[in-house]
């Protein structure tokens, strides 16, 4: 029985936060139709027709957060633990994963929670708004995770980052995780300002968010110490 608490103890001083995000978001997905699991949405067009309905309840349409409503002001919540496939939701989780339990050991669990909630809704409702006429439905963590990348940045600038780059031929290499996040921050920017209105990745979200998380980190933490520590990243995101 002591040999048991003690495990108990030694779980819940962990990322506590972390994990539990990881492991809502993965079984909200593996009960939603874009799983394929869940029976009761069917199969064939009727798993078609009930997915687009569940993501339109779910997710942030655009023309519809600013119309007044007040269920659809709460979208950008809901949508946070919304996503539209595996390879969406696996990509997410890694970099969460990998990126969130020093964040949310030096944030504080309460302060790492209200951290992703309150970024991600912000990601969220800044893409939302920059495509207000947009009718497309926009699901996922990675506006908030964007934010967790940000805040990384600011607090951990020295971290040895082990990133997989495709252009020299997915060779584990070690960088700061300064250059690293940098580098993922400009493709975004990039891809931002190519990428039109229609569906697709939302990379405006990324941009807001990782922006929202750094200044919150440099107003919040600039005074306090800074830690370096080896962390394993893979390099790139998957859409919201």
């Amino acid at each position: 029985m002591i040999v048991r608490w003690q495990a108990v103890r030694e779980a819940f001083r962990g990322p506590v936060v972390t994990h539990a995000l990881i492991a809502s978001c993965c079984v909200v997905f593996l009960l939603s139709p874009a799983s394929g699991l869940n029976p009761v949405y069917g199969s064939g067009d009727q798993l078609l027709t009930t997915g687009t309905a569940y993501f339109r309840r779910w997710g942030v349409v655009p023309d519809e957060l600013f119309a007044g409503s007040g269920r659809a002001l709460l979208t950008p919540l809901t949508a946070l633990f919304v996503h539209g496939s595996w390879l969406h939701l696996l990509g997410n989780m890694l970099f969460l994963f990998v990126f969130g339990a020093m964040t949310e050991q030096r944030m504080g669990r309460a302060g790492f929670l209200v951290f992703c909630v309150c970024t991600g809704y912000i990601a969220l409702a800044a893409y939302a708004a920059a495509n207000a006429s947009s009718d497309q439905t926009l699901v996922g963590a990675s506006g908030a995770i964007s934010a967790v990348l940000g805040a990384f940045m600011c607090l951990f600038p020295k971290a040895r980052v082990t990133s997989l780059f495709p252009f020299l031929f997915f060779l584990p290499l070690r960088f700061p995780a300064w250059i690293v996040l940098m580098f993922w921050f400009a493709l975004q920017w990039l891809a931002a300002h190519r990428a039109g209105s229609g569906p697709g990745v939302a990379y405006l979200a990324h941009v807001v968010g990782f922006s929202v998380g750094f200044l919150y980190a440099w107003v919040r933490y600039r005074r306090g110490a800074r830690v370096s520590r080896p962390v394993t990243a893979g390099e790139g995101d998957s859409q919201p």
